[in-house]
């Protein structure tokens, strides 16, 4: 019996595969518990069309993080921070402060989209942007001191 699968079964395959099953699993446990669905000619038009308009979304997405890399570009954030006479700073510089200064150059990017060393002095740092799986992004950090 061919069925198409809804979701990753260890063992037996992926979402959206089309695998054979003996009869009596297929119609007593996968097709009841919503695991599967008949491979039906039009179930099967049905799946190509969503693997289709996914692969569409996931692109759309992907070029959206792109253009937003592009637009960050070779940007260097200024982040005030108080500080000791040695240059240590009080406290840290945390990727919310990190957040906030993008936000207020006009990039909305979540704070756990950012990731950054940990950053105790005054001076130069850099940040990571993960704005998709498959575009990252180094920003540069200047932490000064605040007047």
């Amino acid at each position: 019996m061919d069925i198409i699968l809804k979701t990753d079964i260890a063992g037996l395959g992926y979402k959206n595969d089309t695998v054979t099953v003996k009869p009596g699993y297929g119609r007593n446990y996968l097709i009841p518990q919503g695991y599967a669905m008949m491979a039906t000619d039009s179930n099967k038009k049905i799946v190509a069309e969503n693997i289709r308009q996914a692969a569409h979304k996931a692109e759309k997405i992907k070029n959206d993080a792109q253009a937003t890399a592009d637009n960050i570009g070779d940007l260097t954030l200024t982040i005030p921070a108080k500080a000791g006479d040695s240059g240590k700073i009080f406290g840290r510089v945390t990727n919310t402060q990190v957040a906030d200064a993008l936000r207020e150059k006009g990039f909305d990017i979540d704070r756990k989209k950012i990731t950054i060393d940990d950053i105790k002095n005054l001076g130069t740092y850099e940040a990571s942007l993960d704005l998709h799986k498959d575009v990252k992004h180094k920003v540069k950090i200047d932490v000064v001191a605040a007047e």
